[in-house]
């Protein structure tokens, strides 16, 4: 996309991978190294300023996605690409890359983790998931940056993150306000529905014969990332909620910070 000549990060994936691999490194092998004979950081306050910025990040993209598409035209169903430099279409290119560039903030949950040394929430899952969502928003961006099929997983994420990293904002501040968390039951059922509704928006370029979105593979990996998340949270629900099994110590401790 030649809108995005010289915006940061976006000549080449490199750099991106270049701090993806360093945060995997970090995480996973380097910290817990550095950590070994240390004893674990204080960081309430940190982790309250840094939970409570990614609520208000997020609600700012909220805004952002609905203004530059969502509540100003889109139709839910066949929204492609919009190369346009109008002011609407430039404004979802900077909602777009924001996103992204919020996904290398969010890489503060993990390092977080390894300075309390809390190296048993340093699972797969969740640095898969830190790693693939800023790697494969990078193509997203430098591609096809807009559009209401590329972006409604985002939109939808942003809402989602507003609820969960207030619930961390609270749960940071210490036990005095864990009154106020009463709705953490309902946290796994939020995911649920929200990798529902991504996999059955996505799900709707199949079975239209006539939408010419100019990058279909794209299409392919939202579904095929929304429908793998989707079947690892009805996991999570079957064994925690159905079958009455304790729940996972990452849920005890906090929600499940995979999203």
């Amino acid at each position: 996309d030649p809108r995005l000549e010289g915006w940061p990060l976006m000549s080449s994936p490199f750099p991106t991978t270049f701090i993806i691999g360093t945060y995997i490194y970090f995480v996973t092998s380097l910290g817990p190294k550095l950590m070994e004979n240390k004893k674990p950081f204080e960081l309430r306050q940190i982790m309250a300023f840094y939970n409570f910025s990614v609520v208000a990040l997020s609600l700012y993209m909220t805004y952002e996605f609905l203004m530059s598409g969502w509540a100003t035209g889109y139709s839910f169903r066949c929204d492609i690409v919009d190369y346009s430099r109008s002011p609407t279409a430039l404004r979802m290119v900077r909602t777009c890359w924001l996103y992204y560039f919020s996904k290398f903030i969010e890489l503060l949950d993990t390092i977080f983790f390894v300075l309390r040394k809390k190296n048993n929430q340093v699972t797969f899952l969740h640095v898969f998931h830190h790693s693939i969502m800023p790697w494969t928003w990078w193509f997203g961006v430098k591609f096809a940056a807009g559009s209401g099929l590329g972006t409604f997983h985002a939109l939808l994420n942003c809402i989602v993150h507003v609820v969960m990293y207030t619930y961390y904002g609270i749960c940071s501040l210490g036990p005095a306000y864990h009154k106020y968390l009463w709705w953490k039951k309902y946290m796994t059922t939020i995911q649920l529905v929200q990798f529902i509704m991504i996999t059955c928006h996505i799900g709707q370029i199949y079975m239209m014969d006539d939408c010419p979105y100019q990058y279909p593979i794209f299409m392919f990996i939202i579904w095929l990332y929304g429908s793998v998340f989707l079947v690892l949270f009805l996991h999570f629900w079957y064994h925690a909620y159905t079958k009455g099994k304790r729940l996972p110590k990452m849920a005890r401790n906090g929600i499940n910070k995979d999203q």
